[in-house]
C-alpha cells in the first residue's frame, strides 16, 4: 500500500483561508493612527485660558494726573483728581461780577448821593379860640359847668371842646345864645363841636349839666388842643 503524502500549508495561505484576521489588523492599525492624531491635535491647542465672568470684565478707564499751572492766579490745581470722560477739568468757578455804579447824570458819571430828607413840617399853629373854664351851679348829685369860648383871630373859626370827667353821666350839653351843635359822652369825654363857625372877637359859653360825677373839676379841658384856662 502506497503512503499518500500530505501538504504543509503556508503561513500566506492560512491567512487568506481567514478573513477574520484581515480584519482584525486592519482595526487595530485605525485605532493606532487615531490615537496618534488625538494627540498631535492636543499638543498644538493655544487658546488663552478664559476669565472667570466675561460679563462682568470691563476696561478701566484711563486716569490723568493734572499739574498746577506756573501763571500765578491761574485756575486751582487738579492733580490727583481722576479726569472723567466727556467732562473739562477746568475749573467751573465764575468770577464775581462787579456792581454797576449807578450815575445820576453828573460830569463822567460821578455818583452823586442822595439828596436829604425834607424838614419836617412846622407845626399848626394855635387855634384862635380860646376857652375858660368854670362852675355856673351845683346841687345835690350834680352840677352845670361851662367853657366860656373867645375868638381873638381876624376871621371867623370853627371849634371843638373836650372835658375829661372818670365818672358820672352827661345829662345835656347846649350853647347859651347861639346856634347848637353836636355833643356826645363817651369813655369819660364830654365833647361839643360848634354848630357854627365863631365870628372874629366874638364870645359865647358852653354849658354842660353832669352828674354822680364826685367832682366838679374836670381831669382835662380842651379847646382845639389847647388848654383852658381857669383850672
Amino acid at each position: 500500500m502506497s503512503r499518500t503524502r500530505r501538504a504543509t500549508p503556508s503561513t500566506g495561505s492560512a491567512i487568506t483561508s481567514s478573513p477574520w484576521v484581515v480584519v482584525a489588523i486592519g482595526v487595530i492599525v485605525m485605532v493606532v493612527l487615531l490615537v496618534v492624531a488625538l494627540g498631535s491635535v492636543r499638543g498644538r491647542r493655544t487658546f488663552p485660558a478664559s476669565p472667570t465672568d466675561p460679563a462682568m470684565s470691563l476696561p478701566e478707564l484711563p486716569t490723568a494726573t493734572a499739574t498746577s499751572p506756573s501763571v500765578t492766579g491761574g485756575p486751582p490745581s487738579t492733580a490727583g483728581r481722576p479726569v472723567v470722560p466727556g467732562l473739562s477739568p477746568r475749573s467751573t468757578v465764575l468770577p464775581a461780577r462787579p456792581t454797576p455804579a449807578v450815575s445820576t447824570g453828573g460830569p463822567r458819571g460821578e455818583v452823586r448821593p442822595a439828596p436829604p430828607a425834607p424838614p419836617p413840617a412846622p407845626p399848626a399853629p394855635p387855634s384862635a379860640v380860646t376857652g375858660r373854664y368854670a362852675v355856673v351851679s351845683s346841687f345835690d348829685g350834680g352840677f352845670i359847668g361851662e367853657v366860656r369860648l373867645v375868638n381873638t383871630g381876624g376871621t371867623a373859626h370853627g371849634w371843638t371842646v373836650r372835658l375829661t370827667f372818670p365818672q358820672g353821666r352827661l345829662v345835656t350839653a347846649w350853647v347859651e345864645g347861639a346856634e347848637q351843635g353836636t355833643f356826645g359822652f363817651d369813655g369819660g369825654v364830654v365833647t361839643y363841636r360848634s354848630g357854627v363857625d365863631l365870628a372874629a372877637g366874638a364870645s359865647v359859653p358852653v354849658r354842660f349839666h353832669l352828674e354822680r360825677t364826685g367832682t366838679t373839676r374836670p381831669e382835662s379841658c380842651t379847646v382845639d388842643g389847647v388848654t383852658c384856662a381857669g383850672l
